[in-house]
């Protein structure tokens, strides 16, 4: 089964976590985005890929947000999708 995960990530985390997924061969759509309390920059990282590689995705990205994250402040909010269809034209 396929699975899109959602990354929305501070904009200081995104090309370490973009670099790192594209090397471990993930594909990684992104997209500009705004929001939250203080209305911070960020993008929406998007990831379609096979269940059983899910967790690879998160490790890297939790990896390369660690830096960026701190005190009670967080780095990147997280959505795992099942993907029903998965669709190539």
């Amino acid at each position: 089964m396929k699975k899109l995960i959602f990354a929305i990530v501070l904009s200081d985390a995104v090309e370490p976590v973009c670099n790192a997924l594209v090397e471990a061969q993930f594909s990684v759509t992104q997209v500009s985005s705004m929001g939250g309390f203080l209305r911070r920059g960020s993008t929406t990282l998007m990831i379609g890929t096979d269940s059983d590689q899910v967790e690879n995705a998160l490790g890297l990205i939790r990896q390369h947000c660690t830096p960026f994250s701190k005190g009670s402040e967080h780095a990147a909010t997280i959505f795992v999708i099942a993907a029903n269809d998965f669709i190539q034209i």
